[in-house]
């Protein structure tokens, strides 16, 4: 595999963002129960936190 190849496949911040994105779409199609908004509020927080976790873990080792 050439740098360029191992780059596309390994770039966890496109991948943590893009993972964040499809959980907000995925939500947007559950059906709209008191349960389901709770339960959203969390996966939502979580799934952004994985990217930020991810940027933030990188910054201290540059």
């Amino acid at each position: 595999m050439t740098q360029d190849t191992v780059n596309k496949r390994y770039d966890l911040e496109e991948r943590t963002f893009q993972f964040a994105k499809e959980v907000r779409l995925f939500i947007k199609s559950l059906e709209r129960t008191i349960a389901n908004i709770e339960d959203a509020k969390q996966v939502v927080r979580s799934s952004g936190s994985i990217g930020a976790n991810y940027i933030e873990g990188n910054e201290s080792f540059s």
